[in-house]
């Protein structure tokens, strides 16, 4: 295959405006008989957390060396192709949100470990125990829901852009929240800064606290890490272009992504990448719902 925008047989999307990348949304939930923001409902007569259509498309994955923060397991950058929609959460699952599994299926919550309540994102669970939540989810609304790709990840996120965030090149506290101590601009420019780029604030925020991206997904840059279904990999090079999950066997480690409250801003970046043990649970990592259509 070679790689090349004009070889990818789908809509790259960076090629899109923001006019025309919502439009794509929209014609693709008409497509599914469905709004571009819609919820399940469940077997109780609630409803599950909110989704936003994802459309098919081509994306440029990770980053090159021109990329400040750029480090080498985002290289190679690559052509991926998504050819199937999807619908992913506008936001990770709240504690509140994943209150509602504990109770109906009595999953033991540890107590001394420190748990968030309300909008806050759910942390210091196991991908194993989000997954048991989506498998519960999956029975409630009789639809079929997973952690998403590393690549459907990071195409939701990029929402046609191409730049290391989904709005641009600089950051701030007003659209991340990452750890103001490491911020974005000042290193990247080479100035020195001597106070926090604004008030620290160690633990996460209530989810869509920030401005959400183009296909409407709040807090993909910062606030918690995010569990994907993708084996660990050092880099792309062998990287499927079609936005499935390499088949690695008895692998131990997982991709995150996102960045975090705990972390430099440059964690932060699209293309910015982490691993995680499968079983490791955090006070910073969480996860966000992918909902097959």
């Amino acid at each position: 295959m070679n790689n090349t925008a004009e070889n990818l047989g789908a809509i790259y999307t960076p090629d899109e405006s923001q006019e025309g990348l919502i439009q794509l949304q929209l014609q693709t939930a008409n497509q599914y008989q469905l709004e571009h923001f819609f919820s399940d409902t469940m077997k109780g007569g609630g409803k599950a957390p909110e989704l936003a259509i994802i459309p098919a498309g081509s994306f440029e994955m990770g980053s090159d060396a021109s990329e400040f923060g750029h480090e080498q397991m985002e290289s190679p950058a690559h052509y991926v192709t998504i050819k199937q929609p999807f619908a992913l959460g506008r936001c990770a699952v709240t504690a509140e949100q994943f209150e509602q599994f504990r109770a109906a299926t009595n999953w033991y919550l540890r107590p001394e470990l420190l748990w968030n309540k309300g909008k806050k994102p759910v942390t210091n669970i196991r991908q194993s125990d989000a997954k048991l939540y989506l498998e519960w989810l999956s029975e409630e609304t009789g639809q079929k829901y997973r952690l998403p790709t590393e690549a459907e990840w990071e195409y939701a996120t990029r929402a046609g852009s191409t730049t290391a965030f989904h709005f641009g090149n600089t950051v701030s506290c007003k659209e991340v929240h990452f750890d103001p101590i490491q911020p974005y601009d000042e290193p990247k420019e080479k100035r020195r800064w001597f106070m926090p780029r604004c008030v620290p604030l160690p633990m996460c925020i209530e989810v869509a606290s920030k401005p959400a991206n183009n296909w409407g997904l709040h807090e993909v840059h910062g606030n918690v890490w995010e569990y994907t279904c993708s084996p660990w990999t050092t880099s792309h090079i062998n990287a499927n272009r079609d936005g499935t999950a390499s088949q690695m066997t008895h692998t131990r480690w997982y991709v995150t992504k996102g960045g975090s409250w705990f972390d430099a801003a440059t964690k932060a970046r699209s293309a910015a990448r982490m691993k995680r043990l499968y079983d490791e649970m955090d006070t910073n990592v969480g996860f966000r719902i992918l909902r097959e259509l």
